[in-house]
């Protein structure tokens, strides 16, 4: 069984949709046979790189709210993610994740693509650091097992990967995915949205029993869009 996940770097609710889909895996009783691949989805692919803009400043002016009811909207996000032992910081920038796409092809022919994603996710999210400086990008590759000299090669050269970062993108609308995060099961089942760890156990069972094309709408779970990304209300 294969299970593609379409992310950004940049959603939140991808950073916590992959912790759930991995507790819910975890819960499945034929993860041993589970393929994880991870696909490229930019929310912003027009921002700026590298960027200094900070995540609330951002937030604001893009949903035309105070700084304090910017500050709101991340504190619940805030609580979803460590509800799931995940760190999470406001005081991080938004930019361009064009590049962190990029690297994360280069670190699936190293079979290092799951391992990089969540170092990028803990940079971002758990620690705030400058995903837009390239000396910082090379060293969270070789953290996660990529050769930092291939990394930078990767950097200095715009065309690497792009293609394959375009694909993906083009995959996803043609799957008719608008937000991330979305999971596909054997191009069969799609499910959007951070979804609670149990729904991913269950979508997987009956994946694996049924075998049906059928998608399963982010209902309430969080999900992050062109428009942003929604808040569930409870």
């Amino acid at each position: 069984m294969r299970v593609e996940i379409w992310s950004d770097i940049a959603c939140p609710w991808c950073y916590i949709g992959k912790a759930r889909f991995e507790a819910g895996l975890a819960g499945f009783a034929h993860r041993e046979g589970v393929e994880v691949v991870h696909r490229s989805f930019e929310l912003d692919p027009a921002a700026p790189a590298p960027t200094d803009v900070p995540v609330l400043e951002m937030l604001a002016t893009k949903y035309g709210v105070s700084r304090e009811q910017a500050e709101a909207m991340e504190a619940r996000v805030a609580e979803a993610a460590r509800g799931e032992g995940l760190g999470y910081r406001s005081d991080r920038v938004h930019g361009n994740t064009f590049d962190l796409h990029r690297l994360l092809h280069l670190a699936k022919a190293h079979g290092a693509q799951d391992a990089l994603l969540g170092v990028f996710y803990r940079a971002n999210f758990a620690e705030a650091r400058p995903l837009g400086d390239r000396d910082t990008l090379v060293a969270l590759a070789a953290e996660a097992g990529v050769p930092a000299e291939e990394a930078a090669r990767v950097l200095a050269d715009p065309d690497a990967y792009a293609d394959a970062v375009r694909a993906d993108e083009r995959e996803a609308a043609e799957l008719g995915a608008t937000g991330v995060p979305f999971f596909v099961i054997d191009r069969r089942y799609g499910i959007s949205g951070g979804q609670p760890a149990e729904v991913f156990r269950q979508a997987l069972e009956r994946a694996h029993q049924e075998g049906a094309i059928q998608q399963l709408p982010a209902g309430d779970a969080g999900v992050c869009g062109d428009d942003g990304c929604a808040v569930p209300s409870a």
